[in-house]
């Protein structure tokens, strides 16, 4: 399996999405999570990593509420944001970078 910096190194555009399974913006945004990777298939890879599992792996991006999403491109952050999104909202959001 590949490690988190594998998947961020590559050259495929990954969205992050920091959650929590408690937690109910997370909730909200699993669906808009399954729709946006149904539309764009392969322009882009979807991590989910639950920050109560990844403790270290949170604290090193500082992750301090949930849901927090970044766009990690060719292993560099581009784009963060905390807070559920709308789906159309975070379409028009990425398409730059992909």
């Amino acid at each position: 399996m590949k490690s988190f910096q594998e998947f961020i190194n590559g050259e495929t555009p990954v969205l992050v999405d920091f959650f929590a399974q408690w937690c109910g913006p997370c909730k909200m945004m699993a669906p808009v999570l399954e729709e946006l990777k149904k539309r764009l298939n392969n322009k882009i890879v979807i991590l989910k990593i639950d920050v109560d599992k990844n403790i270290a792996l949170a604290s090193s991006h500082q992750i301090q509420s949930v849901p927090t999403l970044m766009l990690w491109k060719q292993g560099k952050i581009v784009w963060r944001q905390s807070g559920a999104l709308p789906l159309h909202e975070l379409e028009r959001i990425l398409s730059p970078y992909l």
